[in-house]
């Protein structure tokens, strides 16, 4: 599992999304990108399918707002992936959907077989136990993820005002349970809920561990995460 603070849909070099690939568990893997939070947005599918063309492997796209496969071949499509790639939007409304048309539980059973699930903003806060959301205009916490990595994650940490004040409130209130932020630009690989990986696109942007009982027992504190800075290729 995968987290991304980038990808096709903010960043130009294309760091994160080749990183995310080099983690695949094929050489040219079915890449499945799901727009669901964002309500399939015709714009957003081509800014994806640009995106993969060019690289080494089988991009496709799940639909669900007009929805064109009966629940037997839903199944088949998603388990036939080797990449799960979950779009921006609301990540309240993305998993109404989903559990709508059982597609949470198709992801469970991809996810035990190996299927690399990742995704952007609401695409990351989806698979965690909750998250920190705008889905319902202010900032307020969402305690109902799929709860296929422990804990909570919030996105857009450094980027979007109020962010890490709310986050940490709602992590010291126990709201939420201890969890992950990550800044922009950042993408964090999970196995089996542990972080095995942790890269940036920018020196400057940095993964945290945060968790209730800072400030002398009261709050909650912030662990930054070594992470390795992406570049280029010399050729590039």
């Amino acid at each position: 599992m995968a987290l991304l603070g980038g990808g096709f849909s903010t960043d130009e070099d294309g760091l994160l999304d080749d990183w995310l690939l080099d983690h695949a568990r094929s050489e040219r893997p079915k890449v499945c990108f799901v727009p669901t939070a964002s309500g399939d947005a015709p714009a957003y599918i081509d800014q994806f399918l640009r995106a993969f063309a060019s690289r080494d492997c089988e991009p496709s796209v799940l639909p669900l707002f007009r929805r064109e496969l009966d629940d037997e071949a839903l199944r088949v499509f998603l388990l036939g992936q080797d990449v799960i790639y979950v779009g921006g939007g609301n990540t309240a409304n993305l998993l109404a959907v989903w559990r709508t048309h059982g597609v949470d539980r198709i992801l469970r059973d991809a996810y035990d077989r190996g299927t690399l699930l990742c995704g952007i903003s609401a695409g990351a806060n989806c698979w965690a136990e909750g998250s920190h959301t705008d889905s319902f205009g202010p900032l307020t916490f969402l305690r109902d993820g799929l709860g296929l990595l422990p804990g909570s994650v919030c996105p857009h940490y450094d980027s979007e005002p109020g962010r890490r004040t709310s986050y940490r409130e709602a992590v010291a209130a126990g709201m939420l349970p201890p969890g992950w932020a990550l800044e922009d630009g950042v993408g964090a690989l999970f196995v089996d809920g542990r972080l095995e990986d942790a890269v940036t696109t920018t020196p400057q942007a940095r993964l945290y561990r945060v968790e209730a009982g800072g400030d002398g027992g009261h709050g909650a504190g912030e662990r930054v995460l070594t992470c390795r800075l992406l570049d280029l290729p010399a050729d590039a």
